[in-house]
């Protein structure tokens, strides 16, 4: 007689990287995802840091041919509504790994560290801030997604609130790790960064 056992280990995920890049670069006045970074456009350099991370497959949020990029949706709903877009070209669940175009001081070292540690959490992020964030996209938070940007209140649209209604958890940054997660959302914060 052959007695077959459950295995208690769990496969991980298909783990996929999201550059967030729909946004209108008000504040920059012009298009952060082509800003020069090191010899290429910034959006290359976020694409290869995802890469390097160990993800599985990269997409880019918002209307970018040059870069296969999935037009929102639902136009100026934010990062929610570029999430939700990637989610519909998903099936099944998936770890979503998921950074801003803005953030060129980020190392693949400490999003592999927002990758792999906590495995069981339904979302993750750093102390202190909302991106990167690490986003298990399963029925349950597909479903939250579009019931906030559906029946949600202008300022609940946010990844904050997507956070807050699917349990976040957060993890504790050196000096050195906080200093990754510079945002360049205006001319003098790309040119201290860039400087």
């Amino acid at each position: 007689m052959t007695i077959l056992m459950k295995s208690t280990t769990t496969e991980p995920l298909p783990c996929i990287g999201v550059v967030l890049a729909g946004g209108l670069s008000s504040r920059m006045g012009r298009d952060k995802a082509l800003l020069p970074w090191k010899g290429r456009p910034l959006i290359e350099h976020q694409l290869t840091v995802l890469s390097d991370a160990g993800v599985d497959d990269v997409r880019v949020s918002g209307d970018r041919p040059g870069y296969h990029g999935i037009a929102d949706a639902q136009p100026q709903a934010g990062p929610l509504g570029g999430l939700a877009s990637i989610a519909e070209t998903l099936p099944g669940d998936v770890d979503l790994l998921v950074i801003p175009v803005d953030m060129p001081l980020l190392q693949p070292g400490l999003l592999q560290r927002l990758r792999t540690e906590r495995p069981r959490a339904r979302s993750l992020c750093f102390v202190g801030h909302v991106l990167p964030l690490r986003l298990r996209l399963d029925a349950d938070s597909r479903n939250r997604l579009l019931a906030l940007l559906r029946h949600g209140e202008p300022r609940e649209r946010s990844l904050r609130a997507l956070q807050a209604a699917i349990c976040n958890e957060e993890l504790a940054l050196s000096a050195a790790e906080a200093a990754q997660l510079t945002d360049c959302n205006t001319e003098m914060t790309w040119s201290e960064v860039s400087g």
